[in-house]
């Protein structure tokens, strides 16, 4: 049987001398899974989120990305895990205000050498293609420093520069706030058609309740956290 894309068991998390952030039991995404998860602001899900990627360590319990336990590994180990494993859209996108357009999407390839051999020699036209499935096709936009574009477009370069490469997993936080109904829809399609064009999972976590019906299954933290919300 394959191992699931993320799985989750026991996790217990809480910051140094407060209350616990997340009691979480069970978590699963399955590989090529779109999975929406909802919470509300201050529910713990940028945390879980941390947690997952390998950025903050769980106090308890099991964290599998891709059938590896994250705490048997050291801290370098998830640093290549999530370099080459994982694409995730910052919900404050990350970007690196002195690059360009292109430069900003191709930049996770050069920390990693799985995602560089995905796009073989033609780094430039996978990020010109991604940028222009969001709706980016203006090329000399594309030269141009990221801090010149508006949110909404800094939002979709973030997308791109998480699909780059063909990581095994996309993880989206919050990913759609500066866009109107409609640019959100598209985007999400997008999104979702690009990551089943590899194979690649979805973890797409949003306040909006609404978005849920965009993908195969929809969990609540709430309902899975039983440390409650926490600010």
């Amino acid at each position: 049987m394959t191992d699931p894309a993320i799985l989750i068991e026991g996790l217990r998390f809480a910051w140094k001398g407060h209350a616990p952030v997340l009691d979480v039991p069970s978590f699963r995404l399955a590989r090529g899974e779109r999975l929406f998860l909802r919470g509300p602001s201050g529910s713990g899900k940028s945390t879980l989120l941390g947690v997952i990627a390998g950025v903050l360590e769980a106090d308890a319990g099991k964290v599998s990305v891709l059938g590896q336990d994250l705490a048997a590994l050291s801290s370098s180990a998830r640093d290549r895990m999530r370099a080459d494993h994982l694409g995730v859209i910052f919900q404050m996108f990350n970007l690196v205000p002195y690059l360009s357009v292109v430069g900003n999407v191709t930049l996770p390839l050069k920390f990693s050498a799985a995602r560089r051999k995905a796009v073989g020699g033609n780094a430039d036209a996978e990020a010109r293609r991604l940028l222009g499935r969001l709706g980016l096709t203006d090329d000399a936009m594309l030269d141009r420093r990221v801090s010149d574009l508006s949110v909404g477009q800094q939002q979709r370069v973030a997308a791109a520069r998480a699909l780059i490469g063909a990581p095994e997993i996309v993880i989206a936080d919050e990913p759609t706030s500066a866009l109107d109904t409609d640019a959100r829809d598209r985007f999400i399609a997008l999104l979702s058609e690009e990551a089943a064009r590899t194979g690649a999972a979805l973890l797409f976590v949003s306040h909006d309740a609404s978005l849920a019906r965009l993908f195969d299954r929809a969990v609540d933290l709430a309902e899975i956290n039983r440390a409650g919300a926490i600010t």
